[in-house]
């Protein structure tokens, strides 16, 4: 881990922090190398070629091994792939991924909770800020023609007539993804009214993405939030997001001419139809392919290459488990959920969902949506490990202290007489 205490001042340090988180949600912006070399991890290599000399690792908790388990047996199916070229992009990509991922989890090591909650704060309102303002520069731009299919235009991508949000990403589905994150925080810390506008922004830039399995999971997030916290506590807050989520769709209807409402109802008579944007096909594709490479699976990142082989496209599976179960078979599907499994089971212990709720809140909603996207490596699921191990190191770091009693609070005659050892000794 790197001592920032020791290399720079607090106000440095907490404005690093936010920047970090700023970069991590500018996805859309990389350069392409066979793999993405994203803004964050630039400024993640600066940051320890800077910190060097004061660099050094923790412990790794029990589902960090798992992972990293899990991680080189997906690399290692690689090998056995018919397509390994791309194995090794992804196999790179992997690597560089979790090199990110230290060096972040360095970073934010040593900052106090406030000081990662104030930057989640912050960049969440940025993010979604700033994407709303790119989708309607982009309606604008289209003149509110919404005719087109994956056509792109600043934050909007219009998909079968459908303009979708997309803001500073690439992909309507991914950014309710990112959000996950900022929506559990807001969602759980509204005594500031910065983090009711916040949620507000981040609820209505969902909406707009009309991502059918985001904001069903967005949905669920919120029932279980009013489940663990108090139900008649929450009616305040219920009719404080109805409220505002009326006057801002009124803004939109009547003034942007965008029917929500509509789209929102053709997007859901749509999933009996094209079987949610046709998942349902590719999945049985992933199984097909898992049924005959059970073992080790088809190779990593080769269910694309087998798709355009057999099918004629090059989509992916749409599914982080059945992507894994096709790719490295029974093998790196154990690891994977060996991984959660720790990892949920280190939350229930540490009591989370008490102390620390919207990080129990974001693990459900990311894991219940890798069921409709293709996760298997992405920067928001790696900061959000960083940022629950940041915590537990310091939920054990007070622990021991709490068992360890202090040199005062040990009895007087024991003191005099590690006191008289001391001189003898001299």
């Amino acid at each position: 881990m790197i001592d920032i205490k020791g290399s720079l001042n607090p106000q440095k340090y907490n404005f690093s922090i936010f920047f970090l988180f700023l970069l991590i949600t500018l996805a859309n912006y990389y350069i392409y190398v066979g793999f993405a070399i994203k803004p964050y991890m630039i400024f993640s290599f600066l940051f320890l070629m800077i910190n060097i000399g004061v660099f050094y690792f923790h412990r790794l908790h029990l589902f960090e091994v798992a992972m990293l388990l899990f991680y080189l047996v997906y690399m290692f199916s690689g090998a056995f792939s018919l397509y390994p070229a791309s194995s090794l992009r992804i196999i790179c990509g992997i690597i560089l991924y979790l090199l990110c991922y230290f060096i972040v989890k360095a970073v934010i090591g040593n900052a106090k909770d406030s000081v990662i909650e104030r930057a989640l704060s912050d960049v969440g309102i940025f993010f979604n800020g700033a994407s709303l303002i790119l989708y309607f520069v982009g309606l604008k731009s289209l003149g509110f023609v919404f005719e087109g299919d994956r056509v792109y235009q600043f934050g909007v991508m219009l998909d079968r007539d459908y303009p979708r949000l997309i803001g500073l990403l690439q992909d309507p589905n991914f950014f309710v993804f990112y959000n996950t994150l900022f929506f559990s925080y807001y969602l759980c810390d509204l005594k500031s009214k910065k983090n009711k506008l916040g949620l507000i922004l981040c609820v209505f830039a969902n909406i707009l993405t009309f991502s059918r399995g985001g904001i069903l999971v967005m949905a669920l997030v919120f029932l279980i939030f009013i489940i663990i916290k108090n139900p008649l506590k929450q009616i305040k807050l219920v009719l404080g997001i109805v409220i505002s989520l009326f006057v801002t769709l009124y803004v939109a209807i009547g003034y942007m001419k965008v029917d929500i409402f509509g789209i929102l109802q053709s997007r859901i008579e749509d999933f009996s139809r094209d079987n949610g944007s046709g998942r349902f096909e590719l999945w049985g594709r992933a199984l097909d392919f898992f049924s005959s490479h059970m073992i080790i699976g088809i190779g990593a990142f080769n269910y694309s290459e087998y798709n355009l082989f057999k099918y004629g496209d090059d989509l992916e599976v749409h599914n982080t488990f059945l992507a894994i179960l096709s790719e490295s078979g029974l093998v790196g599907m154990t690891c994977f959920c060996l991984f959660i499994f720790l990892l949920l089971l280190q939350l229930y212990q540490s009591k989370i969902h008490k102390n620390k709720p919207y990080l129990f809140l974001a693990f459900i909603g990311m894991i219940l949506q890798m069921g409709f996207l293709s996760v298997i490596i992405n920067d928001m699921f790696f900061l959000y490990i960083a940022i629950v191990t940041t915590y537990l190191n310091k939920e054990n770091h007070e622990l021991i202290n709490e068992k360890t009693p202090s040199r005062s609070s040990l009895p007087a005659k024991k003191q005099i007489v590690k006191m008289n050892f001391s001189i003898e000794r001299k």
